[in-house]
């Protein structure tokens, strides 16, 4: 089993009517040196200033990524050649990331490595501490700055210490 860690930073809040700017990954494992970055052209021409000042990216700049079905297939490429039997999608906001990158996936090159589901791993956390209210973000060793790889690798190193403090994860 395989736990790839992602980080996406896009334009707006949903896929198709914004574009995703650019996303980080990261193959969970001791060494955290298995990691991909994508930057990716637009798809609309709608975006939010606000939402794409996050990624720290001008509109013009991000005009310039790109081709996303080539980076999709690349990102595809990368993660089945990294990655043997079961692969996880792990991300910090699952419900955002994973929305981004199934969609382009699908969209663009008609099949998810991922499958159908993804892992939040605030969630796990919460489960690991059987409370609702704490959070996992002091386990980072790695300052959250959102370039996508290092807040991926971030997220990574959080979930190596929940392995520590006793929660089951095996790498392939």
């Amino acid at each position: 089993m395989a736990y790839v860690m992602v980080d996406v930073e896009s334009d707006g809040p949903i896929p198709g009517d914004f574009s995703m700017i650019c996303f980080g990954a990261v193959i969970v494992e001791p060494e955290l040196n298995r990691t991909f970055y994508g930057k990716l052209k637009p798809i609309s021409d709608a975006f939010i200033p606000e939402a794409l000042a996050v990624s720290g990216f001008t509109r013009d700049e991000c005009l310039l990524f790109d081709d996303p079905k080539t980076v999709m297939e690349e990102f595809h490429e990368w993660v089945t050649l990294n990655c043997k039997g079961r692969i996880l999608f792990v991300s910090d906001n699952n419900g955002f990331d994973w929305q981004f990158i199934n969609w382009y996936f699908y969209h663009f090159i008609e099949k998810n490595p991922f499958g159908f589901s993804s892992t939040n791993l605030g969630s796990l956390y919460k489960g690991l501490q059987k409370d609702t209210f704490v959070n996992f973000k002091h386990l980072r060793k790695t300052k959250h700055t959102h370039h996508p790889v290092d807040d991926a690798r971030g997220n990574a190193e959080a979930l190596l210490q929940m392995k520590e403090m006793g929660l089951t994860i095996s790498f392939s």
